[in-house]
């Protein structure tokens, strides 16, 4: 339970403030997250990392000399929008190019790399590494498809030091990718975490059990065992990761490992110890060199009881590399001198609104209506939709659509103050929804409707075809963006069948009311149909057939079902 709460709605916006409160000699807040507060030689490669909150130190814990330049921080569980990546990667750059560092999540790489595609047209050279460490996620052959779990710490820091030792940006990425390659990870939970303001987990483990194969969002594992002696549990760990030990003399490799064991949030410091103690013994029986080992909280999920286990198979410049020192408010190694002076930050400048025409304003004012209705039913509906997710995902999406959904109403709300039109009402609510919800969804329902913006006009009123053909645009851009096809157990599953019964009813005649309820009508049927597929795309994959008689919760959250609940 997170008992120290204001507002659920704010609580990951908090936490950054109060970290930098207490951590200005080490971090400066800027638009979507944290640089550094001290001055970086110029021309030095900056390393971004980012993601969601709730796994301090991850990621603003470890910005920093030694480590990171700048950390983008997105809400609980949930992947910062593009806009805010590309804020924090500007505040970080010093000249030599950019390598960000970031988990292999799917909202991580559609906001991460849409930012990355932006800044390179301006010329800003932008590399990014995912690190896929979780062994239970995919089979070895797949290893690149796997999530990032704890073991991000050992990319991040190798990536820290290279950059800190002046290597170019190509020898960052590389080494970087070779940490990724060379590290492994596997993790135990004992129970689910709770996000800020709910009432109860997102899963829970049965009592005399524990659950293997965890995930960092409140995911969660992927089998149930019988609760068993630490001993035991470290055992099967440590064995599990060592069946993908490289061989030994080649490649630089000759049996030296780091080792980290790392808990979840509410597994004391005593148990992690107890846990080490085996893992050591087997890692130096089998004649291991064990170098700079951490044990303790540098991965968390919120308050969730457990602990993994991570091994990074060293070489000689990995080694060099991660013994390096490195002084940040959540990780310490030796001794840093900073370079002198403060890191000056340019905050960006507020954008006027441009008005339309009367007759695209007036239908601006309308469109506020309807991101009112879209945000009531999310605030009715958040709590029933995050428990659809914690089924085979993180709990987070009811959340993420709230947060989105209000910021764009918001943003809607001014825009119509200003007197702006249709279009621009359109794509600065999609940018509000993006930069409000983050995550994977938050990009999909940023990018349809500034989608439907782009298809509409400031100068003049749009007609009813007009209309249906640009929400078609919106609807069907869910699968362009997210890369997801129908039958995957996604949104898409939703939205096309919405796009292809809204054109349909508008080329037969119908009046608009008349198309958008048949749209309505095959989005909800099509949701409702997600229940007898297996996800095959995002994070709900990693679990299989733990979705198999449930609805998509993208999919239910757009078409719901039908007919619709009214509100009173």
């Amino acid at each position: 339970m997170t008992y120290l709460v204001n507002d659920s709605l704010t609580f990951a916006d908090e936490t950054v403030h109060g970290m930098v409160a207490a951590n200005r000699q080490y971090i400066q807040e800027v638009r979507g997250g944290v640089v550094r507060s001290t001055a970086s030689p110029r021309g030095e490669v900056s390393l971004v990392i980012g993601g969601g909150s709730g796994h301090f130190p991850i990621f603003s814990g470890w910005v920093g000399p030694g480590m990171a330049h700048g950390a983008v921080c997105g809400n609980i569980f949930a992947s910062p929008s593009s806009s805010k990546v590309e804020s924090v990667v500007r505040a970080a750059d010093n000249g030599g190019g950019t390598l960000v560092v970031i988990g292999n999540y799917a909202g991580d790489l559609v906001q991460f790399g849409a930012a990355a595609e932006l800044l390179g047209k301006e010329g800003h050279d932008v590399r990014i590494v995912t690190t896929s460490d979780d062994i239970a996620s995919n089979t070895p052959d797949k290893a690149d498809d796997r999530r990032g779990i704890a073991g991000d710490i050992c990319v991040v820091k190798v990536a820290g030091a290279a950059v800190a030792s002046g290597m170019s940006l190509d020898q960052a990425e590389a080494v970087s990718k070779r940490a990724n390659d060379r590290t492994r990870s596997l993790g135990v939970a004992f129970s689910g975490c709770t996000l800020p303001g709910a009432a109860e987990p997102l899963f829970t483990v049965e009592e005399g059990t524990y659950a293997l194969g965890l995930g960092i969002h409140g995911e969660p594992g992927l089998s149930t065992h019988p609760m068993k002696p630490a001993a035991e549990i470290a055992r099967d760990l440590i064995e599990a990761i060592l069946e993908e030990e490289p061989e030994r003399g080649k490649d630089g490799y000759e049996g030296r490992v780091t080792v980290l064991v790392n808990g979840l949030g509410a597994t004391t410091y005593e148990e992690l110890f107890v846990l080490y103690n085996t893992v050591s013994q087997i890692l130096e029986s089998r004649g291991f060199t064990i170098v700079q080992p951490l044990v303790g909280e540098h991965g968390t999920s919120l308050d969730m009881a457990g602990a993994s286990v991570t091994v990074m198979f060293l070489d000689e410049e990995l080694e060099k590399l991660w013994t390096a020192p490195a002084d940040t408010p959540g990780y310490k190694l030796g001794s840093v001198t900073p370079a002198e002076g403060h890191r000056d930050v340019a905050q960006d400048a507020a954008t006027q609104i441009p008005a339309g025409s009367p007759e695209s304003a007036a239908q601006a004012s309308c469109v506020v209506g309807v991101l009112e209705a879209l945000a009531a039913t999310a605030r009715d509906n958040e709590v029933a939709w995050g428990k659809l997710d914690s089924v085979a995902g993180d709990g987070d999406h009811g959340r993420a659509v709230l947060l989105g959904s209000t910021g764009a109403l918001a943003s809607a709300r001014e825009s119509v103050d200003a007197g702006a039109g249709i279009a621009t009402l359109l794509t600065r609510a999609g940018q509000a929804w993006s930069d409000e919800s983050g995550g994977a969804s938050g990009g999909l329902w940023g990018s349809a409707l500034a989608t439907i913006g782009s298809a509409l006009s400031d100068a003049d009123a749009a007609t009813d075809e007009q209309l249906a053909t640009a929400v078609a645009a919106g609807a069907r851009s869910f699968a362009a963006t997210g890369g997801a096809q129908p039958g995957d157990k996604t949104i898409v599953d939703a939205a096309n069948p919405f796009a292809e019964a809204l054109g349909k009813a508008i080329a037969s005649g119908e009046e608009l009311p008349d198309a958008w309820a048949a749209g309505a009508a095959a989005a909800a049927t099509g949701a409702n149909l997600t229940a007898d597929l297996v996800a095959r795309k995002g994070r709900a994959k990693t679990h299989g057939s733990d979705s198999l008689g449930h609805p998509d919760p993208g999919a239910t959250s757009f078409g719901g079902s039908w007919p619709p609940r009214r509100r009173r």
